[in-house]
């Protein structure tokens, strides 16, 4: 799943841009081996510019056999070419919560061939 994730990733920031607003709905689901943990679905309205892109708005996180909540999310990113095969990408996070806010962070490099 991390290696879709990746690839999906590198695809979009190496894809044509086009500036502007946008929406973005994803479902992200959690597995340890077979155990399914539960699926956080972002709603994000966004905007990008180039290589770079901000979004942000409710979550509904639905815990296996849990009660469903709505948190704020938020991500930020972008991509640099380094040489003419090589980039570079990132991407911050955040998720607030009952107790604590969650973060996260992605770095990346995208050779092609």
């Amino acid at each position: 799943m991390k290696k879709i994730i990746a690839l999906l990733s590198a695809a979009a920031l190496g894809a044509p841009a086009i500036a502007g607003p946008y929406v973005n709905v994803e479902a992200n689901s959690g597995f340890s081996g077979t155990d399914y943990s539960g699926t956080v679905i972002d709603n994000h309205v966004g905007y990008e510019s180039g290589n770079w892109y901000i979004q942000a708005g409710p979550s509904i996180v639905s815990p296996d056999g849990g009660d469903s909540t709505v948190e704020l999310s938020g991500k930020a990113g972008g991509g640099v070419p380094l040489t003419e095969k090589l980039g570079a990408y990132g991407e911050v996070s955040f998720m607030t919560g009952d107790d604590n806010n969650s973060y996260g962070t992605k770095l990346g490099l995208k050779y092609s061939f």
